[in-house]
């Protein structure tokens, strides 16, 4: 059982099973891949029988959602914090208005869940944007912490950062920012009965965009877990 959640520290509103809002909602095990099923409306959004003992990697994939930024301070807080400083000069250099441009997002979560033991391995699943764990927070060490690889289009990110949230078992939530490696990899210290959320962002300008079109598109990579004590 899980719900879908969007918030910022682990703190949001949760949503119903609406296949109409997501892409891609499945249960993967090794070469195991089984769509979750329900009813639209029910919550929590995941409520059923797992494929079998081991890890699962729930995969979440939503559909397209639009923002459009009318406090230029929005855009300009949003892109410095996420390492996007850049995309204030593509604005001025494309002459796009300090406020009135949309922007086109979408997230793409995965969420490590052990059952029984949790023996087993995340793997690639193909989105657009991912982050993958190279190691199982339930069975693996990871007294040197834990190792992940962040993708694009299939491909190794080099020097991306990698937001970590951290609640701790009395529910404070602790922020740190890291970067990947010229492998695309980043080893995030991690400790006992603490909850992770991994985010990881691309950012890109969409070329040829039409006036009422959006300028920018945001993909939103996630990974949550839990080490065990």
């Amino acid at each position: 059982m899980a719900d879908i959640r969007v918030g910022e520290k682990f703190k949001g509103a949760s949503y119903a099973f609406i296949p109409q809002r997501f892409e891609r909602f499945e249960l993967v095990m090794g070469d195991t891949v089984v769509p979750v099923a329900g009813t639209v409306g029910d919550r929590p959004a995941l409520n059923m029988a797992a494929p079998g003992e081991g890890l699962v990697t729930v995969v979440h994939q939503t559909g397209d959602s639009i923002l459009t930024y009318n406090d230029p301070r929005l855009f300009e807080n949003f892109v410095t914090h996420k390492d996007f400083g850049w995309a204030l000069d593509i604005n001025r250099e494309r002459g796009i208005p300090e406020t009135g441009f949309r922007e086109r997002y979408s997230r793409y979560a995965k969420s490590l869940i052990a059952v029984g033991a949790g023996e087993g391995a995340d793997r690639e699943v193909g989105m657009e944007t991912e982050i993958l764990a190279l190691a199982n927070p339930y069975t693996g060490d990871l007294a040197a912490g834990m190792p992940v690889r962040v993708l694009y289009q299939g491909q190794p990110r080099v020097d991306t950062q990698v937001e970590v949230f951290d609640r701790a078992p009395d529910g404070t939530v602790s922020v740190t920012l890291h970067r990947t490696d010229g492998n695309g990899e980043a080893t995030i210290p991690v400790e006992a009965g603490h909850e992770y959320l991994f985010d990881a962002v691309v950012m890109r300008f969409l070329e040829g965009a039409g006036p009422d079109d959006p300028v920018w598109e945001s993909l939103w990579a996630a990974l949550t877990f839990k080490v065990p004590e």
